[in-house]
């Protein structure tokens, strides 16, 4: 981690494969940043990486075998946890290849991007934990790779990144979060609840960033930004949007009415679609 190059302590981060390790990196990271222990992010191509540095467990299975469990019983209460505890991990890895992939960009996208990281880690971390009381641990239950597979399909440009996994995939979790925390105050999951709250003020922030750059880069392009994001989710076949819409949460991130009302109108054209396949 002591080395002055931003981009290259962050692929290091992003290779770790260890848990515990690549958490310390995430923090320890953006803390050397905010001191000046490092201070020069390089230039040049990233390495040819795809994939991020990943536990043995969980085993990752495709999204139709992730097993639904009931809310009733306290392992099912155990795999909702680890089920966002997992969508935490990858937006670590996600927060760490946006600092090291992506060449060029401004100062600011980088600190922000490595505060995003040390949240993630952060919000990881209590999920974790809270999975212990459950009497469970990460790794327990088996998870899907579709956000990672939209980060591979992204690898190519940043703003396609932006675009895709901030103001698609994360936006859903905003849209979800208050859906899972009822799941877990009802089912008596007080704590579990709290921390849904906590992750949700702070991902609003998370979206936030990325619509940010997202309309940075359109700007910079002179691309017009509602149209260029049409056309990317028709471009990379986004997947149908499902479950109410937490408009609050994501005006507070950023998103227009405008914007709002032309995700509602893909969603249903994209529904609808769906329905009439053979």
């Amino acid at each position: 981690m002591m080395t002055t190059s931003l981009r290259s302590a962050a692929h290091a981060a992003w290779r770790e494969s260890d848990v515990d390790n690549k958490l310390a990196s995430a923090l320890l990271l953006h803390g050397y940043w905010e001191s000046g222990v490092i201070g020069a992010y390089s230039h040049g191509p990233a390495p040819d990486d795809a994939d991020p540095g990943r536990p043995e467990r969980p085993e990752l299975v495709e999204p139709l075998r992730v097993k639904q469990r009931s809310m009733h019983t306290p392992e099912g209460r155990a795999a909702l946890v680890h089920a966002i505890a997992h969508i935490e991990f990858n937006a670590v890895n996600l927060a760490l290849d946006a600092v090291w992939r992506f060449d060029g960009m401004p100062r600011a996208y980088y600190v922000d991007w490595l505060k995003v990281a040390a949240e993630e880690a952060q919000h990881f971390a209590l999920l974790a934990d809270h999975l212990d009381t459950l009497g469970f641990r990460y790794g327990d239950f088996p998870a899907h790779d579709g956000l990672w597979d939209v980060a591979r399909r992204t690898t190519h440009d940043v703003l396609a990144r932006m675009a895709l996994v901030p103001r698609l995939l994360e936006a859903r979790g905003l849209d979800a979060s208050p859906a899972v925390r009822e799941k877990l105050a009802g089912a008596g999951d007080n704590a579990g609840a709290a921390i849904i709250d906590l992750i949700l003020a702070e991902e609003i922030g998370h979206v936030a960033i990325g619509n940010r750059w997202y309309h940075w880069l359109c700007g910079q392009r002179n691309l017009d930004p509602l149209e260029t994001f049409m056309t990317l989710l028709k471009q990379h076949n986004a997947p149908p949007f499902k479950g109410d819409w937490n408009e609050a949460a994501r005006i507070a991130a950023g998103f227009t009415a405008e914007e709002i009302e032309a995700l509602r109108l893909f969603a249903a054209s994209k529904s609808q679609t769906e329905e009439t396949k053979p």
